[in-house]
């Protein structure tokens, strides 16, 4: 059946998790309803019931599998539980340690597990996601794929774990060449950004169409990233701050918005490494406007 067949998707791609509820269940549903693998995103902070809301939702909209992407660095262990007891296809987790307690039991549930080479594979993971530098949004890694890719590829070769390729990756060009340097698919983020399902601020969608220059900065989200530059669109309010000093991150700055995120209402701050979406208001133009993360 191959990797494809147990996970229930047919194309090899997968649709990396995007926030602030920008995959929500009507871009996962229709994501998973077109052959792929959708990946709602869960809270960064303990919100069990919410994210119930959210798995049961897209459960409505789709009888396909799906997944729930998990930030370990975060508060988590509240959410982890849902997504085990809900019997989710697919647990994605990222930024932190892989125990190996926490595989056993989501395999005892049913659930795949997803994500970060050699320790990933120790902790006895189902499948990796191999992100490069290129990918947008916060990236830990300081490595482009194209390099990083095969070097994966070989430490988990004849393995039985399927590698999958994330970062610039846009078209069936970037899919045949991840496939040629070793990679099983292809993890996708902001390809689906502006797609009519995604919960995406359309001011935001429309910056994606219209832009193509981006650049590698730490000038967004500083304090809540740290260590993780992002990849972002050259909008008109990057430019005039991207030399902003070192010293100065989103905690000293002034609001310029709001947003309700996973059901709570979110000040955002000038330099937050928050995108906007559906739901935010005030001033859209000094919001991030970045590549989302795979």
């Amino acid at each position: 059946m191959g990797w494809r067949g147990v996970l229930g998707f047919d194309y090899g791609i997968v649709q990396a998790t995007l926030g602030p509820d920008i995959s929500g269940p009507e871009l996962v549903a229709a994501v998973a309803n077109a052959g792929a693998l959708g990946i709602l995103r869960a809270p960064d902070w303990e919100s069990p019931q919410h994210l119930r809301e959210l798995i049961r939702k897209t459960r409505s909209l789709t009888d396909k599998p799906f997944g729930v992407g998990i930030v370990l660095s975060f508060p988590h262990k509240a959410n982890i539980q849902v997504i085990l007891d809900e019997k989710v296809a697919v647990l994605q987790v990222s930024w932190g340690e892989y125990p190996l307690e926490l595989v056993n039991e989501a395999h005892q549930a049913g659930v795949g597990y997803f994500e970060d080479a050699e320790k990933a594979y120790n902790a006895g993971v189902d499948a990796i996601i191999v992100q490069g530098r290129e990918a947008g949004g916060h990236v830990l890694g300081q490595e482009g794929l194209i390099s990083l890719l095969p070097r994966v590829a070989d430490l988990v070769s004849g393995r039985g774990i399927p590698v999958i390729a994330a970062g610039g990756i846009v078209d069936a060009r970037g899919y045949v060449a991840a496939l040629a340097l070793g990679a099983h698919g292809v993890c996708l983020g902001t390809r689906f950004v502006a797609t009519d399902e995604s919960f995406a601020h359309p001011l935001y969608k429309a910056k994606l169409v219209e832009l193509d220059q981006t650049e590698y900065t730490n000038v967004y989200g500083r304090s809540r990233w740290p260590g993780a530059p992002h990849r972002v669109l050259h909008t008109p309010f990057f430019k005039h701050w991207r030399l902003l000093p070192d010293h100065e991150n989103e905690a000293n700055q002034p609001v310029i918005g709001h947003s309700v995120i996973h059901g709570v209402e979110k000040e955002i701050r000038r330099f937050a490494g928050t995108v906007p979406n559906q739901t935010t208001t005030g001033d859209i133009e000094s919001m991030e406007s970045m590549l989302e993360r795979e």
